[in-house]
Order: structure tokens, then C-alpha cells, then sequence
């Protein structure tokens, strides 16, 4: 009886130790900006060197078929933020611009989504966001931070406001001057053609136009010109800027050894919190453009500028292994890497030299729901919890982090609206190795784009296209013209009935099915149909951020840590003391 007893007692313990080894450990969430899921060693790139991130492979799970919520920045990380698709944050946009562009735009994430950083800082955590934010600013005032990391649950915050132009990099180049060009030529030549026949009507007494309106026109156009000249020719110093919390620290922003300074500060925030359980996401500016690389780095890659970044961000990811060791955290902390979107394939230099990254054997890229768009690294390291060196081929989604974090932290799912994502633990841990995600879909902006399929009797997954992008040049694997592929009218093409595939079976997506080809082809279009109706009736009608109206530049939101007639200028890295913004 003593015997049973002491039994008892010894597995009443170990359940208790399991228990709380799975209850509030460390988190830490690494994404990249626009990486290719070809970039990386353990998705079988040979030439660049990854061994950190490598590293979480070995150790840890690897997702191959892990799907960001969309190919566009600004929404893949309000449904990674939030664990749903971001149209029903509002974070979708029904026009051509599907991000936000500028720091003093009114539109942003919610304060009504609850992010896993708001759970987890109810739960105890300290939480920090370093690096790219890119979910808005201010809403009516330019000092009430409404849609502010601090405002979404992270008790500290540094980094950039917006994201990582080129224009935010002398010498690169610009990503508007083109589409302002463009832009701009219909209505300058109306303008033009207006006044030249306005000044001949009043010349030979056809039409008396009063001076005064005459004079008020050439004031309007004046005052346009001046404040759209003074805007793009100040860019960098608008919006390309550091911010430590509520504080401009750097303006306009230097990359001068800018990965060891986010490095630096994960670090020391790692160390400030080792005797609490923390969350921190540390996201990158590498890859997206413009490129850049600290002199460790520059031109010690195969692959000119793009991979001395890929190399420099994975030395970052070591750092941050590095430290979680030295404080002994390593078995008590969850460690996640992934990118918010595949590759931007289209981004080539002025020099003509490849500035985006290799999807592997995925077609297409950023912007674009074709795998390469979205198909992204999916690694998961908590030695002792997660499956060392397993794979796992199941759909799987970036807003599954959502459920799985806040489980993790004993925090409860809430209750009064849909969560997209599910728990990633029973998979990870080789408990279930099926995905609860049966159907995924696949928005460009606010367009229900395809539909993924993965029936619980079969190994296939079915993804249906109900449009795709219109390439250019046309045998291109890109929207080479544009920069960008977009999702609406003279852009796309429509297709009746849609195009399928079978991604067990084609993932490069080469070869479209049809009814001669798969015989269950009408069969699948049903069952996709009727999902789509059941997701299209769980949809609620929201603000939408990414209006033109909360897209537009509002000086009165403008961030100036001096003001606008000094340009904006500070420098507060390299000493001295921060000012609060004007």
C-alpha cells in the first residue's frame, strides 16, 4: 500500500512538472520582411549561408506548407497579430494600395482587435515589439498613438513606424516616382489643355472667364504642387524614422549598423526579463528594400547586396539563440522564425542587380497568392516540448501563432468574435498530425482571390483560383511593369470556371486541372462554393483603414521631433537625450 502510495505521489509530481514546463514560457517571435522561402538553408538553399536559423530546423519543427494570411505586409501582420484574416479587422484594402505608405496616414489596426501581446501582458508578461511595425500610427491628433504598438499590448517598442522604403536610402531609388508619374500625366495634361482653352475663349470673346476664379485656379494648382513637391522631396525625413516608445530617437533614420542596434536592444530586453516570462517580437527590416548590410556583412555573400542581408539577419538570429543561452532560457523560451510574405520577385535595382528573393520552386511572389506569395519558413525550437529535427506538411497558417501563444500563457481565446488560426502545439508535439485547418482562403486585399482544400480522408490539397494576376511582360513570373501585381479590373483575369490545382501533386502550380484531367473536378468546385459561402456569411461589416481617406498624407498627424521648417532633423542614437515628438 506504501508502494501504490509513493507511485502516486511520484506521478502526481511529474504531471505537475509537465504542466508547468507547458505553462507561460518565454516567447519569441522572429519575422522577416519579404525572405523567400528558397533563401534559407533547411528549405534547401546551398549558397547562402543560414546556420542560426538552420538551427531552430534541427532543433525544432519545420513547417512546409506554413501560409501567411496574405502576400501584402500591413494584412498578413494584422492577422498575425490578431490570429484572423485581416478583412475582418478592416485591414484589407478594396483599392489598388493594400499598405500603408506613410507615416502620418490615419488608418491602422483597430483598438478593438485583441492581439496576443494585449492577452499576454494581462497574463503577467512584459512584452516588446523591436524593429518593423507598419499597422498605423495616429488617428485625429498627431500625439494620441491610437493605433501604436503601446496601444496593442507592448510595453516597449522600438523601431520604425511604417516600413522600409527605398526612398528611405539615398541612392536607391524611389518606389513612388513612377506611379506619381504616371499618376500625375492624365491630369496635368486636363489642366493644361483647360487653360490653354479657357485663355482662347477669353482672347477671341467666346467665353468672359472672370479673373478672380482664373486667379484662385492657379493658386489651387500652385498650392498642390508646392505641398506634393515639398512632400516627396522631404520623404525620408516624413517617414523613414526610429522611435523608441512614444520618442523619435533618429530622423530620418540611418542604417548605419541598424541590425545590431535592433539586435543590441532584443538582447538587452532579453536580459532585463529573466526572471519573468516575456514575449518578444523582433522584426526585421531585412529584406524588404532598400537593401542594406553592416561593413561584417557587405559583399561577403554569393549573392551581391540581398544575401549579405539574409547573412546578417541570421548572425541576428544567433545573437538572440546566443543569449536565451547564457541566461539559461533556452528550454523555457518558444522560438518562432518565419517571414510575413514570400519574395518580392519584381524588385531589381537601378544598376540592374536582383534585389528580391528565390521562392524555390513556388510560382510567383510578394503581392500574389500564388505559392511563392505565400508559402513562407513556418520554425518552431522549445527543446523538451517540440519534436527535434521534425517536418510537417500540413497546412498550417501565420495566424495559428495567435491561439498557440495565448494558450501557452493560460490566457483564454476570446469569445465574442471569430479566431482564424488553431492551436499549433498538438501538432507540434506529434500529438495529431492532421491540420484543423481544412479550408484556408486566400485574399489580394479585400478580393477573395483561392481557396485551399485539404479534405480529412485524403492527402490532397486542392486550391481553387477564382482570378490571377496579369504578368508583364506575359512569360514573366511577375508584374515586372508595375512593381507589384494588384487585384482588381485591367490587372487581372477572371476564370469561369476557376482554375485548379492539386498541390500534393503540382505545388509549383504549372499545370492547371480540368474536367478531362480530374474527375472529381466539378465534385471539389462544389465543396469549395459552399465553404466559401459559409466564410463569405461569417464576415461582418467593419471600418475599412485602408481607405484612400485613412491612406492619405495628413500633415496635422505628421510626426517632427524639431519641425517641419528644420526638416525634421534629429539624431538622439549617438547621445544626448530624446525629445517627445511635436
Amino acid at each position: 500500500m506504501a508502494l501504490l502510495l509513493l507511485l502516486i505521489i511520484c506521478q502526481c509530481t511529474i504531471n505537475s512538472v509537465k504542466t508547468h514546463s507547458l505553462s507561460k514560457p518565454n516567447i519569441i517571435l522572429l519575422m522577416a520582411d519579404d525572405l523567400g522561402i528558397g533563401d534559407l538553408g533547411c528549405y534547401g538553399n546551398r549558397t547562402l549561408r543560414t546556420p542560426n536559423i538552420d538551427r531552430l530546423a534541427v532543433e525544432g519543427v519545420t513547417l512546409t506548407q506554413h501560409i501567411a494570411a496574405s502576400p501584402l505586409c500591413t494584412p498578413s501582420r494584422a492577422a498575425f497579430l490578431t490570429g484572423r484574416y485581416p478583412i475582418r479587422s478592416g485591414m484589407a484594402a478594396f483599392s489598388r494600395v493594400g499598405v500603408f505608405l506613410f507615416s502620418a496616414s490615419s488608418g491602422g489596426l483597430p483598438s478593438e482587435e485583441i492581439t496576443f501581446s494585449k492577452l499576454l501582458k494581462q497574463k503577467g508578461y512584459a512584452t516588446a515589439l523591436i524593429g518593423k511595425w507598419h499597422l498605423g500610427m495616429n488617428c485625429e491628433s498627431r500625439n494620441d498613438f491610437c493605433h501604436h504598438p503601446h496601444s496593442h499590448g507592448f510595453d516597449y517598442f522600438y523601431g520604425l513606424p511604417v516600413t522600409n522604403f527605398r526612398d528611405c536610402k539615398l541612392g536607391q531609388g524611389s518606389v513612388f516616382l513612377k506611379g506619381v508619374q504616371k499618376a500625375l500625366v492624365t491630369p496635368t495634361q486636363i489642366t493644361g489643355i483647360a487653360l490653354v482653352s479657357l485663355a482662347i475663349a477669353q482672347y477671341i470673346g467666346l467665353l468672359k472667364v472672370p479673373l478672380q476664379a482664373l486667379g484662385y485656379f492657379l493658386l489651387i494648382i500652385t498650392i498642390s504642387f508646392v505641398v506634393l513637391t515639398f512632400f516627396f522631396y522631404h520623404f525620408r525625413h516624413l517617414n523613414c524614422f526610429l522611435m523608441r516608445d512614444h520618442q523619435i530617437i533618429q530622423q530620418p533614420l540611418s542604417y548605419e549598423n541598424l541590425t545590431q542596434r535592433l539586435t543590441k536592444e532584443a538582447m538587452q530586453f532579453i536580459g532585463r526579463n529573466t526572471d519573468a516570462p516575456f514575449l518578444l517580437v523582433l522584426s526585421y527590416l531585412h529584406v524588404h528594400t532598400a537593401l542594406y548590410a553592416s561593413e561584417n556583412f557587405k559583399g561577403k555573400s554569393k549573392h551581391g547586396l540581398y544575401g549579405d542581408a539574409v547573412e546578417e539577419m541570421d548572425w541576428s538570429v544567433g545573437q538572440v539563440l546566443d543569449v536565451l543561452k547564457k541566461h539559461n532560457l533556452s528550454d523555457k523560451t518558444l522560438v518562432y522564425f518565419t517571414s510575413d510574405q514570400g519574395a518580392h520577385v519584381e524588385e531589381i535595382s537601378s544598376a540592374g542587380e536582383v534585389h528580391g528573393g528565390y521562392n524555390g520552386i513556388y510560382k510567383g511572389g510578394k503581392s500574389m497568392n500564388w505559392e511563392g506569395g505565400i508559402r513562407v519558413p513556418g520554425l518552431l525550437r522549445w527543446p523538451g516540448v517540440v519534436q527535434a529535427g521534425a517536418y510537417i506538411d500540413e497546412p498550417t497558417s501565420n495566424m495559428d501563432i495567435f491561439p498557440t501563444i495565448v494558450k501557452l500563457a493560460d490566457a483564454q481565446l476570446p469569445s465574442d468574435r471569430i479566431i482564424d488560426g488553431h492551436d499549433l502545439l498538438p501538432l507540434l508535439q506529434g500529438k495529431v498530425t492532421r491540420s484543423k485547418h481544412e479550408f484556408l482562403f486566400h485574399y489580394c486585399n479585400a478580393y477573395l482571390n483561392a481557396v485551399r482544400w485539404h479534405p480529412g480522408n485524403s492527402e490532397s490539397v486542392w486550391k481553387v483560383f477564382f482570378f490571377t494576376p496579369n504578368f508583364s511582360p506575359e512569360d514573366s513570373n511577375g508584374c515586372y511593369d508595375s512593381h507589384v501585381c494588384f487585384c482588381h479590373g485591367g490587372f487581372i483575369t477572371q476564370h469561369d470556371p476557376p482554375l485548379l490545382f492539386d498541390l500534393s501533386r503540382d505545388p509549383g502550380e504549372k499545370v492547371p486541372l480540368t474536367p478531362e484531367t480530374e474527375n472529381r473536378f466539378y465534385e471539389i468546385l462544389r465543396v469549395v462554393h459552399q465553404a466559401v459561402e459559409n466564410h463569405t456569411r461569417s464576415l461582418h461589416a467593419v471600418p475599412n483603414q485602408l481607405s484612400w481617406d485613412n491612406l492619405l498624407w495628413k500633415p496635422w498627424l505628421q510626426l517632427c521631433c524639431s519641425s517641419l521648417f528644420q526638416s525634421c532633423y534629429c539624431d538622439y542614437e549617438s547621445g544626448g537625450s530624446p525629445l517627445e515628438v511635436h
